[in-house]
């Protein structure tokens, strides 16, 4: 029989029991138990099935590189790999997107009356509370790419996790508004870095190109449950916040919804001991044949195009999310069936309609997100093309989008549940682009970096202000409409983002990562 360890030196002969061959491997003597049965993948091929995968991280150097070439079962570990993953990808976007869920109750609680929506102060807060985050999460996500490409993936990636979920906890006991600002700023620089490692470490665990791109698209589809249970979470802060302990004298759901964040913290603690790190980045730090990562070595020639235009459609992609679709919970109060709800009722009735409503078409959006999410995977292992695939989402978008916040969000709740649906669907089906395009633009040592380059630069930096300039173009609006300023950004945006898909660069052949 034969098994291979990561540098791929061939141990051939040995039988699959007794310590000889965990001497010959290097596993330690505590791991010395009865192997599991290898199986033969292809009749007359080399190749085994490897048990290995199955020890614990001390043992990597056992850990086999699966073969591209043969249909194989997922293992314990890949499983685990990917159980983490999902659950990482899903609290990421669920820290986000309770922002726009939590911003204007907290607003009114920290700032106080005299900072009411509309008012330049609130807006100014409000465009705050979006853009710093962003920017502070952007520098240093640039440099968690960095340290992912010369730390490893698992490290970084478990230690964003901690991040932003015990960052998101604090926030929720916040006395005042820059202590709210600071948090959600260690919240964005967590999840800034999980995402760049957790797609580096996806892409490299799965060599297999089709089980990879399946593997990146449905991990990341759990993006869109993330925004459903922040949703529903928000919903019953709001519902039932009355029966949970008070915080400083009161039952707010927003102080509730921040708190919740702190739940993937709990399964990735237990986690962490069993998983493994990106084989093919190990094996080359141990060969000392890992190159040192380099932000100047993005714009050299060979990846100066990638670099530019990747970064540049990365913020186009989050332009239209936060300078259109996170406006939406702010938008509903001025939507004429809610305010004919609200008409003649106590504040507080008032208040408690419109985050309902709020609620609902959050999960509405967050639905149409999962389903372009998976929408996406689909078609990823069908079509060959990038730039094609990703012009099935922007097209549509540049024709529905403005329309649904230009018209649908001014004249009717009814048609602006059915266009947020397909706002969410376009829009965040792009973000699953990027998670399976990225990796295999650049080389293992640039991975992280350059992900962590359009990612962050582009996507958390540059793309987010649009959610200032809607708030910022809103009391210039007529009537002060944030409807038509979001309608307004995204149209401008989804103009760029078509016209500059045209630079995109096509992936080379899968083995070509130097």
């Amino acid at each position: 029989m034969f098994l291979v360890d990561v540098r791929g030196a061939w141990l051939r002969g040995l039988p699959l029991g007794g310590d000889v061959v965990r001497r010959r491997l290097g596993v330690p003597s505590v791991l010395r138990r009865p192997w599991p049965t290898y199986r033969l993948l292809r009749p007359g091929s080399d190749c085994f099935r490897s048990a290995a995968y199955l020890l614990p991280p001390t043992s990597l150097d056992v850990r086999m590189s699966i073969s591209p070439d043969a249909p194989q079962k997922m293992t314990f570990v890949q499983w685990l790999v990917c159980v983490i993953a999902v659950i990482g990808f899903a609290f990421d976007i669920y820290e986000l997107l309770m922002l726009p869920l939590i911003i204007r109750p907290a607003l009114l609680e920290l700032v106080g009356e005299t900072a009411k929506p509309g008012t330049p102060e609130f807006e100014t807060w409000v465009g705050l509370l979006f853009f710093v985050p962003a920017i502070v999460g952007g520098v240093f996500g640039l440099l968690g790419g960095y340290l992912t490409d010369l730390w490893g993936r698992r490290r970084v990636l478990t230690g964003s996790i901690l991040l932003y979920a015990f960052s998101a906890l604090g926030a929720g006991f916040a006395t005042n508004i820059y202590t709210l600002l600071i948090l959600r700023c260690t919240t964005f620089i967590g999840v800034c870095v999980e995402f760049v490692a957790a797609v580096a470490w996806l892409a490299e665990l799965f060599p297999d190109p089709k089980r990879r791109e399946a593997v990146l698209g449905f991990t990341q589809a759990f993006s869109s449950v993330g925004g459903l249970l922040v949703t529903g979470a928000f919903y019953l802060a709001v519902e039932y916040g009355k029966y949970f302990p008070a915080i400083y004298g009161e039952h707010a759901a927003w102080r509730y919804t921040l708190i919740s964040g702190v739940i993937p913290a709990i399964p990735l603690i237990v986690i962490r001991p069993f998983l493994p790190e990106s084989p093919i980045w190990h094996q080359r730090k141990l060969a000392g044949t890992l190159k040192r990562p380099s932000i100047k070595e993005l714009f050299q020639p060979k990846l100066r195009r990638t670099t530019i235009v990747t970064t540049i459609l990365f913020a186009c992609s989050y332009g239209v999310a936060f300078g259109a679709l996170q406006h939406t919970p702010r938008i509903v109060p001025s939507v004429p069936q809610v305010q004919q709800q609200t008409e003649g009722l106590e504040r507080a009735e008032a208040v408690k309609i419109q985050q309902k409503t709020a609620a609902e078409l959050n999960g509405i959006q967050e639905i149409g997100g999962l389903a372009g999410r998976v929408l996406l995977a689909v078609l990823a292992v069908r079509i060959v093309s990038r730039r094609l695939l990703l012009r099935m989402f922007q097209v549509p978008s540049l024709l529905l989008i403005p329309v649904v916040y230009l018209v649908f969000a001014r004249e009717n709740l009814d048609a602006l549940k059915w266009g947020i649906f397909f706002a969410g669907l376009l829009t965040v089906g792009q973000f699953s682009f990027w998670g399976n395009y990225l990796p295999r633009v650049y080389p293992v040592h640039l991975r992280g970096t350059g992900e962590s380059f359009a990612a962050n630069i582009g996507g958390r930096m540059i793309g987010t202000s649009a959610a200032m300039v809607t708030a910022k173009l809103t009391p210039l609006m007529p009537g002060g409409s944030t409807a038509i300023a979001a309608g307004s950004v995204a149209l401008a945006i989804l103009v760029v983002a078509v016209i500059v898909t045209f630079w995109l660069p096509e992936p080379g052949p899968e083995d070509d990562d130097e």
